[in-house]
């Protein structure tokens, strides 16, 4: 059998260590890491190979040549541009006349690959998918198989509502060659976003096989340290070179892999499991802890290496402390150095005496830190964000603790080198101080990319997603203080269409920021700001074409609007003069003490509304959020609408007024509103929870109206966002056009909605295992898999939907009598402890 290795890739992740060479040359345990992959096709008796190649080409012909000293027959391949992963492998069509394997150069396995050959072969399948079961499945493609192992979905870096089951991709795949014909030729095309779907959709054999096994994707610096210390315990079996000896020292034993040619000398220390590579010398009074040592090292007398992996031809100075630390080649690091958890050295770097490079720092190669300074400068956040920049609101971090000027500035130069020099970007904010801070921090370093950018200042969120795309803009950004907690700061970006930015535009700033090597521009070519001129009069105008205006005038409304000193001030009072609406205005002015609202603040600010709506007799009140996205309502007896309620009766008022078209629903919504559709023309369809989803939803052919259930509701037919604004108006040109009221729809409801909610507390490593265990519970009943698992019995229903940022589980319960939603609530939580424990 012969095996494509897929060994093209920039290593961008692995940077800086990956500046000087691929990275399936990273040494991994004092060796290449692709050793270890062909090393592991060798012993299954796969002795061809083709790898195909891209990225510094050379740096891995010149190790492997042709392959006879590791025991197989090499060959390489390099195409002549990005043609993805399947595209790659049809570039190597005439070299693959047989079953094949394909796997990857950069992945830290031991799987038995001849029980999965076998198991393809035994399946007579096109394809085979060899998977595995990992505790976080965010990052990979989750796979579902049935009893025979065939797999019957397919989902690509999904988020954890969408987390099907723990069982994921390992990019190893057993292939018949008829499926090349699947693929098109000198083209983009990758297996898991085309090729996979495109079987699935085809019902071909597409097979997965559950290994037994270590698997690892070493895909940033974190998980590249952390796997040689899989290596070192011996959890993954792969060849160590040099003679294992054991050690005692106070006590511990110590497992030690010494090469030829090492020096340990008197007096040294080790602590749990070591390697120390070719010629390297260990001097007196050292203390080595969980740490590989590369060839022709010398660790100074009386330093302690604790968790590191340091490459070949390192010096460190005597009385040196290193803790869980990657160091490059040719480093040298002067005497009582001090170099702290996670920092990441390159090559040829030198570091002066008594120097200190703080935790999480990155240096690059060629770099000097002088005696005695400090290298203080992180440019990883903190623990919290070590999986993620980017969360369900865009970046979020504590203000001016994690949210920095220079954090920003950062941020600005990524997002800038991302969308290019020469480039037109909005930005944004809130009335807090803070945000105009890491505003402007955030233009400068936008500016620093070459960057154009129009600055609106203070500006509602509608209003500047509406300018977008109005004068050549590819992108905006939007500072402000987080509305659910004061201590927090959001950056939120959108794309040229006033969305939120993809998943994968997300990856590829994220990407850019963790490299730190954006290109700047020349000081002739930096980017010029600007202020634009006619965004309120785009959104006034597009606004008021949309909006019935004549049928509003002439209900006569009497509304009270509590603007919660949000910018909509500065916007709806001169629309809604227009519609000829008597409003009562409350906090109309900007407070930037204000910007944030507490639980209890909002449940007072609801009540106060409710108050004056009655005293005034007034058909509606509304609260707007202070981002002007969501809205608030009382009826017209001054009852506070909740946020259910208000779903319903704008979904309600939607089906009467318009005759065709669909509406779109969060899972996690009432089953009411389906009821309600079927006495009308109108169609449900039910969305994921996630922001981006709901307003994606939006976008959609005969879409009339998307609700997330928490205040949030899109009118397509103006913009496809939230916008509380436009909402106001729609609902009232709606009221009108049916003449009626919004307690009066309640009271149409067929019965009292009776949802039950629970958080079951569950740790991030369970997630997933919970998940798959509740889809095969699933299996058999009435299910929806639009995210999270829902069961739906005869009068009611259970949906189980992992929390993305936090440690639990929701379950929401729906019944007709509270009775049944509470013992749906407590049967399901038992069995999500059950499956946590499983």
């Amino acid at each position: 059998m012969k095996c494509v290795i897929m060994a093209g890739g920039f290593g961008t992740r692995l940077r800086p260590l990956t500046c000087n060479l691929p990275k399936p040359i990273v040494p991994m345990a004092n060796r290449p890491m692709m050793d270890h992959i062909v090393e592991l096709l060798s012993k299954h008796s796969i002795k061809e190979a083709v790898s195909m190649l891209y990225f510094q080409p050379e740096d891995i012909q010149k190790h492997f040549q042709d392959g006879k000293k590791f025991g197989i027959k090499m060959k390489y391949l390099l195409p002549p541009s990005d043609l993805g992963t399947a595209g790659c492998i049809k570039f190597a069509e005439n070299e693959l006349s047989e079953t094949f394997i394909v796997m990857s150069g950069d992945v830290l396995t031991d799987f038995d690959l001849s029980k999965a050959i076998a198991f393809h072969k035994e399946k007579n399948a096109l394809a085979t998918m060899v998977l595995t079961r990992v505790t976080n499945p965010l990052q990979y493609g989750v796979v579902i198989i049935d009893e025979e192992n065939k797999i019957t979905r397919f989902l690509e870096k999904p988020s954890w509502g969408e987390v099907f089951s723990d069982t994921i991709n390992t990019g190893i795949y057993i292939l018949d060659p008829k499926v090349l014909h699947e693929i098109p030729q000198k083209q983009m095309f990758d297996f898991s976003k085309d090729l996979f779907p495109k079987l699935l959709a085809k019902k071909e054999s597409l097979y997965g096989y559950v290994a037994e096994g270590f698997w690892k994707d070493v895909g940033d610096l974190r998980e590249y340290r952390l796997a040689h210390r899989d290596i070192l315990d011996r959890r993954v079996l792969v060849k160590i070179e040099g003679k294992q000896k054991q050690f005692t020292n106070n006590e511990h034993e110590s497992s030690v892999w010494v090469d030829e040619g090492a020096e340990i000398q008197d007096g040294v220390e080790f602590i749990g499991n070591s390697i120390l590579g070719k010629n390297c010398k260990i001097e007196a009074g050292c203390k080595i802890e969980n740490s590989v040592i590369g060839e022709n090292c010398v660790i100074g007398s009386y330093s302690h290496i604790s968790g590191s992996v340091l490459w070949n031809h390192v010096k460190v100075g005597r009385e040196s402390l290193m803790r869980e630390t990657i160091v490059g080649e040719k480093v040298v690091i002067g005497e009582k150095a001090l170099i702290q958890v996670g920092a990441v050295i390159a090559d040829e770097c030198k570091i002066g005496r008594e120097a200190k490079i703080r935790s999480n720092v990155k240096m690059w190669p060629h770099k000097t830190l002088e005696d005695g300074a400090i290298l203080a400068t992180s440019l990883i956040w903190g623990e919290k964000w070590s999986r993620t920049l980017f969360g369900a609101y865009g970046i979020s971090g504590l203000g001016n603790i994690e949210i920095t000027p220079e954090f920003a500035a950062k941020v600005g130069a990524a997002y800038g080198a991302y969308v290019g020099k020469g480039a037109y970007i909005i930005t944004s904010r809130d009335t807090h101080k803070a945000s105009r801070m890491i505003k402007r921090a955030l233009i400068s370093g936008l500016l620093s990319g070459g960057v154009r950018v129009g600055d609106l200042r203070t500006s509602p969120i509608p209003v500047v997603r509406y300018e977008m795309g109005k004068e050549g803009e590819v992108g905006g950004v939007h500072i402000r203080q987080s509305p659910f907690d004061h201590r927090l700061i959001d950056i939120k970006f959108f794309d040229q269409n006033g969305g939120d930015i993809s998943f994968q535009q997300e990856k590829a700033i994220e990407q850019l920021f963790l490299r730190e090597d954006f290109k700047r521009a020349s000081i002739e070519e930096s980017g010029e700001l600007v202020t634009p001129q006619r965004s309120e009069e785009y959104y006034r105008a597009g606004f008021l074409k949309t909006i019935k205006k004549e049928i509003i005038q002439n209900a006569q409304f009497k509304v009270v609007i509590d603007y919660a000193f949000s910018s909509a001030a500065m916007t709806f009072p001169a629309i809604l003069g227009q519609l000829g609406i008597e409003v009562v205005a409350l906090n109309s002015y900007h407070n930037p003490q204000k910007v944030t609202k507490t639980e209890k603040e909002f449940q007072y600010s609801l009540e106060q509304l409710s108050n004056i709506v009655t005293t005034l007799k007034a058909d509606i009140g509304f609260l707007i959020d202070n981002g002007a996205e969501k809205v608030f309502m009382i009826d017209e007896k001054g009852n506070i609408v909740s946020d259910m309620e208000a779903l319903v009766a704008i979904s309600s008022l939607v089906m009467k007024c318009y005759k065709s078209g669909k509406i779109a629903i969060p899972i996690n919504q009432t089953t009411v509103i389906e009821q309600l559709a079927s006495k009308s023309k109108l169609k449900v369809e039910r969305i994921p929870t996630i922001p981006r989803h709901i307003v994606n939803a939006s976008r959609k052919e005969q879409m009339l109206f998307v609700g997330d259930g928490i205040g949030g509701f899109v009118f397509p037919e103006f913009q496809a966002n939230f916008d509380a604004m436009y909402a106001i108006a729609k609902i009232l040109e709606m009221l009108s056009l049916q003449n009626t009221r919004i307690g009066h729809l309640l009271k149409e409801i067929p019965y009292k909605i009776q949802i039950r909610h629970q958080k079951v507390p569950c740790p991030w490593d369970k997630k997933g295992q919970i998940m798959r265990l509740a889809f095969e519970y699933a299996k058999n009943k009435n299910t929806e898999l639009v995210e999270g698992v829902k069961i739906h019995y005869k009068d009611s229903c259970i949906l189980l939907l992992p929390d993305p940022d936090a440690a639990y589980f929701h379950l929401w319960a729906e019944a007709k009598e509270e009775k049944r939603a509470k013992e749906l609530l407590k049967e399901y939580s038992e069995k999500a402890l059950k499956w946590i424990g499983a």
